[in-house]
């Protein structure tokens, strides 16, 4: 992704802040510039500034468990903020950044001045590539080689050349910021799927009307009812919740061969823990199992169907096979994900 030019400014000293990256501090740093720059902000606290990339890492680190690998600190500062402010990971990130950026916690404020060291001199350093801390500190309070920003003790300043560029294309600035983010904490979660869309809190999570509506309706009026694999209870139409076996926090999609009814208290209690395979994956299998069947005679046409492909490429022919090959297929498409999430940090169902 290309930044857009413009004349008599090094936009490519810019791009350059990205190069041999070995922790996510720069681009959390940029981001909190440019959302400061929307406010309005020139001048720019630099306690604020790390405030804010806690903030932005907040939910991709307290909800998704993404790893930001064994040399970031900002993963591990967000961990011990979390229970020094008493903060919660679903938190709202304004609320985030007010909380910090207004503490007067010693322990917060140690947290926050750790980054100090660690990225305004650095970030700036393709414009001064051979000099050290103390003289790119110096060099930019002159603007010199037309840098970003102005280093001081406790802030920074926007040089004016730049105010202009980082308004008007702040969105295309963003998006290459989360682009390289996205690309860098991918190749520290290799096996965790949809990392781009983990970046940010989403604003609304979508219904599951129509999975309820359009394929677990079915399947219990045609039984009558069903028992939840975990209670017991028995789940009839309209008293039933539809819930992702896998936490959607780590799978981050509906499809259909992770959703299943479930006890409504149940549901609201098991959060983003992780089913135990040994005491759910017989029950949940053999529900599984009957869905297909019972919606493919019902509604063979049914839309959700396709959500089982990946597991079954011919679902045709799922009738003809031997339970135990159906079975494995489904247990080698859940296990390898719910081993994944429990070494990102995602717990146990006890």
């Amino acid at each position: 992704m290309d930044l857009p030019l413009k004349k008599d400014l090094p936009v490519h000293l810019l791009a350059a802040c990205f190069n041999n990256t070995s922790a996510t501090y720069k681009f959390y740093w940029l981001l909190s510039i440019l959302q400061s720059v929307e406010r309005g902000e020139r001048v720019i606290l630099k306690k604020n500034l790390f405030a804010r990339m806690i903030s932005n890492a907040w939910f991709t680190v307290n909800y998704f468990h993404i790893s930001f690998g064994k040399q970031d600190r900002l993963q591990r500062a967000i961990e011990l903020v979390r229970e020094l402010e008493s903060l919660n990971i679903d938190d709202d990130r304004e609320l985030i950044f007010s909380t910090l950026a207004g503490t007067t916690r010693l322990e917060t404020l140690e947290q926050l001045k750790y980054f100090n060291n660690q990225v305004p001199h650095w970030f700036i350093s393709p414009w001064f590539p051979k000099l050290n801390k103390n003289d790119i500190y110096q060099a930019s309070q002159n603007f010199e080689n037309n840098c970003l920003y102005a280093l001081h003790h406790g802030y920074i300043r926007i040089n004016p050349a730049w105010e202009d560029y980082l308004t008007d294309n702040g969105r295309i600035l963003k998006d290459f910021c989360y682009w390289n983010l996205a690309s860098f904490l991918q190749s520290k979660n290799p096996s965790v799927p949809d990392i781009p869309n983990k970046l940010i809190k989403p604003a609304t999570r979508i219904s599951l009307t129509k999975q309820r509506t359009d394929f677990w309706d079915i399947v219990i009026r045609e039984l009558g009812s069903v028992d939840c694999i975990y209670t017991g209870a028995r789940l009839t139409i309209g008293k039933y919740d539809v819930e992702h076996f896998i936490p959607y926090s780590f799978v981050s999609h509906d499809l259909m061969w992770n959703l299943i009814p479930a006890d409504p208290s149940f549901n609201s209690s098991k959060s983003n823990r992780l089913p135990p395979l040994e005491r759910y994956f017989s029950s949940f299998y053999h529900l599984q199992r009957t869905a297909i069947d019972i919606v493919r005679d019902k509604n063979p046409k049914n839309r959700f169907l396709e959500d089982y492909l990946t597991i079954f490429p011919d679902l045709d022919e799922i009738r003809n096979l031997p339970e135990n090959f159906t079975k494995d297929k489904f247990r080698g498409q859940l296990q390898p994900l719910i081993k994944i999430a429990s070494n990102n940090g995602f717990e146990f169902l006890e």
